[in-house]
């Protein structure tokens, strides 16, 4: 499978954006996928995960509350729904697949390129 995130730009402080995450290739349906962030001089951390069906979504505990992770599996795209967005939410966001379950950082194999979220006014 291959990935290709997409959906960032330039929102402030309270808004919303929707990330996609559009695969190619066969068994997509197979994996879980995971979105991931980096901000400059940090180090990657994880944001939220779905699971393949029937479909789970886990969230880190910055993205609770505020964060939805969505399966299209007609469209082989995965969304990440980003709401009341704080100016520390601003990376470069990634999606990544796992086999089947939303498991440690190291079971992703494949990861899509980054898609950039600044949150600023």
């Amino acid at each position: 499978v291959q990935l290709q995130a997409s959906g960032g730009g330039l929102v402030q402080p309270g808004g919303s954006l929707r990330l996609s995450c559009t695969a190619s290739g066969s068994a997509w349906a197979n994996y879980a996928i995971g979105w991931f962030r980096q901000a400059p001089g940090k180090v990657r951390e994880g944001v939220g995960c779905i699971s393949a069906e029937p479909a789970h979504a886990v969230y880190a505990d910055s993205a609770k509350g505020r964060f939805t992770i969505s399966r299209d599996n007609a469209n082989n795209t995965v969304h990440l729904h980003m709401n009341n967005l704080r100016p520390e939410d601003s990376a470069i966001y990634y999606c990544a697949a796992a086999l089947k379950y939303c498991s440690a950082d190291k079971d992703f194999t494949t990861w899509g390129q980054g898609t950039l979220v600044t949150v600023s006014s």
